[in-house]
């Protein structure tokens, strides 16, 4: 069986908050670029609506991958999250940054004339606030999975590319209205229009910083990445363990979704066992596989002789 375990919006509350808070945002942004006629707070308002068409991508992503496994995908559809999430990144990259940059440029090149900022620091702060509340529940959610490894290690490890890509879209987007907030300011306080321009152009390269490094991890899910090493550490063990096992040549693994896992294993089975000795050892080894590392749904255990084996 190769269904993932059907998420409820519970589950998905780090997506659902995201997407709350940041269409609420992107009108509100909108409204106050109007009628300003901030640059950067129209690329801030561009950056809230793709963070919003991203969060409902990874969602549609996460219902397309529980599909369950057929004919033509014996493994499963759980990849699909994963080319979802690649999508994610490149349109971070495009649209989000892509936008940011040539507003930025346009406003450099062609400055508007200064209106009051007050509705900008007002929007602003109220984008702050519902950030921040999206960006705690994703910060939280993160940790409680993370455990003790570190930050970034975690994010390396990570086989679910909705909680780390909506933590990194939140800190893109309170870094951003930091800056955003500084471009008006400092446009106002030097008199001069352009350094808002300034602001969407830096805003737009921290975007594509953002978005060259989802779609390095979303593309190392995307080719398919080995389990955990404990898991693949524990499988081995309980292999090995078995008296008519000489040795284990390989443990090779790799996610099909994130939480499930396909295994290849070959194993050197003593030479005096009979055919039906070792169907009846592999059955139980597979059982005992399925009950202690549950998320090994699909297993492989193939009879080969140590010194015919590839063992990298």
């Amino acid at each position: 069986m190769s269904e993932t375990k059907p998420k409820s919006w519970r589950d998905n509350i780090v997506l659902f908050g995201a997407l709350a808070a940041n269409l609420g945002i992107a009108v509100a942004k909108f409204i106050a670029a109007a009628i300003t006629g901030s640059s950067s707070m129209l690329t801030e308002g561009v950056h809230s609506v793709v963070d919003s068409g991203n969060q409902v991508l990874l969602l549609y992503g996460q219902r397309r991958a529980r599909r369950p496994a057929d004919a033509a995908h014996p493994f499963g559809y759980g990849r699909e999250l994963y080319f979802w999430a690649f999508v994610v990144a490149i349109l971070i990259f495009a649209i989000g940054a892509g936008v940011s940059i040539y507003e930025g440029y346009l406003h450099v090149m062609e400055p508007e004339p200064l209106v009051d900022p007050l509705v900008n620091y007002i929007v602003l702060g109220i984008a702050t606030l519902m950030e921040g509340a999206s960006w705690t529940i994703a910060m939280r959610e993160f940790n409680q999975t993370r455990g003790e490894v570190g930050w970034w290690q975690a994010i390396h490890d990570s086989k679910d590319p909705a909680g780390f890509m909506v933590l990194f879209e939140d800190s893109a987007a309170l870094i951003g209205l930091v800056v955003a907030a500084i471009g008006v300011w400092c446009s106002h306080y030097f008199n001069n229009p352009r350094l808002d321009g300034v602001a969407s152009i830096v805003i737009g390269a921290l975007l594509a910083a953002v978005a060259v490094l989802l779609a390095r991890e979303a593309k190392g899910l995307l080719i398919g990445e080995r389990a955990d090493p404990a898991v693949i550490a524990r499988a081995r063990a309980i292999v090995a363990a078995h008296p008519g096992i000489s040795a284990v040549n390989h443990v090779r693994t790799v996610h099909t979704a994130p939480d499930i896992v396909f295994a290849a294993i070959s194993a050197d089975f003593d030479d005096h066992l009979s055919m039906g000795a070792a169907e009846a050892l592999i059955e139980t080894i597979e059982t005992e596989l399925r009950t202690t590392l549950p998320q090994l749904k699909s297993i492989y255990i193939r009879p080969e002789k140590t010194a015919d084996a590839v063992t990298f």
